[in-house]
């Protein structure tokens, strides 16, 4: 199993996975390096898996950029790349549109026929003058705010069917929806905006800091990673796709641990055996210092998406406190060739404090590491800083 991995400050790598057999241990090795026009923070794919799309850490100007991907990424080429407002911390993709989203402002973008990033279409602003910003209330922070990213929107994601989009949104504590307009399909007019808001959903408590969200393959409800409370919460999604109803949290650190030690990075469902019923969520956490580890949870799903049990099947410590990563992305579900056949999920994590890529394998009890790669340093002698994965 192949990965693309982006990092902060450094290239773009393909990685291969060999997962065990009854005969070989599990291997992670790093296929080649792909020169990046400046550090890509988050990565999303095109459906078809043939174009990569990434924010871009350029000066003097942030941007987003496309690269295609040739040969099941042993050759990345580069497209091109558009100018942002101000650093993008996420971007995905839908058939005909690039989304970005980064601290006070966001983007949308048109894709073009060849996979480059065409026009701009639309422009955001998360900025309420009224409201308090409450990530900016816990005052001097560890590792800096890269651009706002730590006061402000971070993520943006599109419902399974297309016609909604998320963002959370750091430090107005909230969770903006968008109905997304596609006049193609017909409803409304092409003078119309692309994204219309639905509502501005304010998290259930004052300090959670919503970072990422992660809609469920069935569209009826969405997860929550809250960056300061290190809370996972469950939305469910009414039928117009931007309204949110709470239907509670859980704690994706140890209970006996502080919250304010650490901050929650990412949440993802378990690829398989059914794409559509995912067995377990999964969410991570780093520590705000070296000396602090971080942790990943898991916890099962019922069918239909909700918490089986608020008690986590593990939570598993991490080697370092991941720095600003620790982000982890669920494998293609697959299962393992050991003598006694059992299917296991395997999740690439990224450490940018010390540059390992790792993956973890979960047997349905408990959370390992299998296999890690160090990425080493950059031409500088800095660590090159991991950042995210997406599988091929």
């Amino acid at each position: 199993m192949d990965f693309i991995c982006g990092t902060f400050n450094h290239d773009l790598y393909t990685l291969h996975f060999q997962p065990p057999s009854k005969d070989t241990q599990a291997k992670l090795s790093v296929i080649k390096p792909t020169p990046a026009i400046g550090g890509h923070s988050w990565l999303s794919l095109s459906k078809d898996k043939q174009y990569l799309y990434c924010t871009a850490w350029t000066s003097p100007r942030p941007s987003v950029a496309a690269y295609k991907v040739l040969n099941s990424g042993r050759e990345i080429q580069f497209l091109n790349a558009k100018p942002v407002n101000a650093l993008s911390g996420y971007v995905c993709v839908s058939d005909t549109h690039l989304y970005s989203a980064g601290g006070p402002t966001g983007e949308v973008f048109r894709l073009a026929r060849d996979g480059s990033i065409g026009d701009l279409v639309q422009e955001l602003d998360f900025v309420d003058p009224e409201g308090v910003n409450v990530s900016q209330q816990r005052g001097e922070i560890a590792h800096g705010d890269f651009g706002g990213l730590r006061h402000g929107a971070h993520s943006v994601d599109l419902s399974p069917d297309g016609r909604a989009l998320y963002i959370a949104d750091i430090g107005r504590n909230c969770i903006w929806t968008y109905t997304v307009n596609d006049s193609l399909a017909g409803g409304w007019s092409r003078e119309e905006s692309h994204l219309k808001l639905g509502s501005k959903h304010v998290s259930p408590r004052a300090h959670d800091g919503p970072r990422h969200t992660w809609p469920h393959p069935n569209g009826r409800l969405l997860y929550s990673l809250q960056e300061h409370s290190s809370m996972v919460d469950l939305f469910s999604i009414a039928g117009d796709g931007v309204r949110l109803q709470h239907l509670g949290g859980v704690k994706i650190i140890p209970d006996d641990k502080d919250e304010k030690l650490y901050w929650a990075d990412e949440v993802r469902l378990s690829t398989g055996p059914s794409k559509m019923s995912p067995r377990y969520i999964y969410a991570s956490t780093r520590g705000l210092q070296a000396s602090t580890k971080g942790y990943v949870a898991v916890f099962r799903l019922k069918e239909d998406g909700t918490l089986a049990s608020d008690k986590a099947l593990d939570i598993w410590e991490t080697p370092t406190s991941g720095g600003i990563a620790n982000a982890i992305e669920p494998a293609p579900w697959s299962t393992s060739e050991g003598e006694s056949k059992s299917e296991v999920e395997y999740l690439a994590m990224t450490d940018s404090e010390e540059g390992w890529v790792s993956i973890l394998a979960f047997n349905g009890k408990e959370i390992n590491e299998v296999a890690r790669v160090n990425l080493g340093k950059t031409d500088e002698g800095e660590t090159v800083k991991t950042a995210t994965a997406v599988w091929l």
